[in-house]
């Protein structure tokens, strides 16, 4: 018979009133901590439990933040349910620190490389991918058909190729093409064939009579070369037949991939990564665990001199003040307010408002609101300065830590930042997903070593040893930061393996028509 393991609970700042609890499947009433706390109910594991009483309308404290006040009294030892917990109004976005965090350590970290694919515009890519992207979704079925035949017939011949992809999307038709908001998803389709995984030499898929023309597709440099020597118009009049599209699609298809099978991997500066960072069925351990190691690594990149992207509007919203006292001036801090405010309008345009971001997942997870959530997600950003700010579909065009601005949607998160210039992209995970993109490579970070253990070839990174005390967030974040390096070099990571990726989906708050 084995002994039941010690209670453990987790309290992040000395003022904080509630800890979370680590041990797996929760604690039961009686268990009482090491610090003289005896629980007076069962605790799940991750939910918190009150370390002191607290009076009705007293702030309930978590990173020293005030996540919420008490509904009711909550005794000490007492599990603090979503139900007593009364979430507090949003920070106003008006008279907030700007650039008072000043204690970031910057030395250079040299000397860490990887092996990438140098492209012509001096970006690097980590993975070398054919991409044959849409105007519309009409040419989806036939570029799916295409794509198939390409991996089967020709791309056995250009081993340094990695894989050919398609990027499918809904947009393109039935859309308010002019209307104000609708910038935001066509520079994203464009940006993101720029992606340096795609070596300069993406393909278009027209159908000719969408509203997303290609020549608003392309990039406004070279139009005229670059429509007669990438796009494939399906309405075409030489097209007679499927075959001959698909025989089109094949010919510039093959074209592409002799000049990116003449690729080989060379060693490149860690400076050359971008990096993108996100959360996903997140828990109370994400803020702990796997955000902090993150936010490590975060600094060791910033420090490599490599560009690394933090988004999620929701989920930094009740932060913003951490956010402008490190933005690098107030050109930074204003441009991290006005997207904000953009979004909280946004929010309101469809009567909702952050709030609406928590799942029943995370909620799960032991996470009681926004507030919450927000505290833990902003760590993965580390401590470096905010040195630029990205609006939904921008394409980075400096170094440093840049905030994205995008939802907090995985799909759409991811695809924005994949238009940002993203070569590598992490992933933290509490409750567990088996999230991947098929343009760039996903490490994918565990908060509890229960997840890890049981989806053991899904997670690429069990961070809950943090928790458990058996590494230290300063270890986790330096194996992330060399995992990173060699991923970035060719090293597979476990939904490359399974060859799992979800599709890119467009943020378009424009109207459809």
């Amino acid at each position: 018979m084995h002994a039941s393991p010690e209670p453990r609970i987790i309290r992040v700042h000395p003022q904080d009133n509630v800890a979370i609890v680590v041990n797996d499947g929760g604690l039961p009433a009686g268990a009482q901590t090491a610090d003289g706390v005896i629980l007076r109910e069962h605790v799940p594991q991750g939910h918190k439990v009150a370390l002191q009483d607290i009076p009705a309308g007293h702030a309930i404290l978590r990173y020293g933040v005030a996540i919420g006040r008490a509904v009711s009294e909550i005794t000490r030892g007492s599990w603090v349910q979503e139900s007593l917990v009364e979430m507090p109004d949003a920070r106003p976005l008006e008279n907030l620190p700007v650039s008072t965090r000043t204690d970031f350590a910057c030395e250079p970290l040299e000397g860490h490389t990887f092996e990438g694919f140098r492209n012509p515009d001096g970006t690097a890519g980590t993975r070398n991918i054919l991409a044959i992207t849409t105007t519309v979704q009409c040419v989806a079925g036939v570029v799916e058909h295409a794509v198939r035949r390409i991996k089967a017939e020709l791309l056995p011949r250009y081993p340094n190729v990695d894989d050919v992809v398609a990027l499918e999307h809904t947009y393109g038709c039935g859309v308010a093409i002019d209307a104000p908001d609708a910038p935001i998803p066509i520079r994203t389709l464009r940006n993101i064939s720029l992606n340096p995984n795609f070596g300069g030499q993406a393909m278009v898929v027209s159908l000719g009579c969408e509203k997303l023309q290609s020549s608003k597709l392309l990039p406004e440099t070279a139009q005229a070369e670059a429509h007669a020597r990438c796009v494939v118009c399906l309405q075409d009049e030489r097209h007679v037949g499927f075959d001959s599209m698909i025989r089109s699609i094949m010919e510039m298809a093959e074209a592409r991939l002799k000049i990116l099978g003449a690729r080989q991997r060379e060693t490149c500066p860690a400076s050359d990564l971008v990096v993108g960072l996100q959360c996903g069925g997140s828990d109370a351990f994400s803020g702990v665990t796997a955000n902090p190691a993150v936010g490590f690594a975060t600094d060791l990149l910033v420090r490599a001199g490599a560009t690394v992207l933090f988004s999620e509007n929701t989920e930094v919203r009740d932060g913003i003040d951490q956010l402008t006292a490190r933005a690098l001036n107030a050109g930074v801090a204003d441009a991290l307010v006005r997207e904000m405010a953009w979004y909280d309008a946004y929010l309101a345009r469809g009567g909702a408002d952050r709030s609406a971001n928590t799942t029943p997942g995370n909620k799960k997870g032991g996470l009681v609101n926004i507030v919450e959530k927000a505290m833990g997600s902003i760590v993965k950003s580390g401590s470096a300065p905010i040195c630029g700010v990205l609006g939904p579909g921008e394409k980075a065009a400096q170094k440093g830590l840049l905030y994205a601005a995008t939802p907090a949607s995985d799909f759409i998160c991811g695809t924005l930042q994949m238009a940002a210039g993203m070569n590598l992209h992490v992933f933290t995970t509490g409750r567990g997903t088996p999230y991947g993109l098929a343009a760039v490579p996903v490490l994918k970070v565990a908060t509890r070593t229960d997840l890890a253990r049981r989806w053991h070839d899904l997670m690429d990174l069990d961070a809950g040893k943090i928790a458990t005390g058996t590494a230290t967030i300063e270890e986790v974040g330096w194996e992330l930061f060399h995992m990173l390096l060699a991923v970035a070099s060719g090293k597979k990571t476990w939904a490359e393996h399974w060859k799992l990726h979800n599709a890119l989906t467009l943020f378009n708050p424009a109207p459809i028509t």
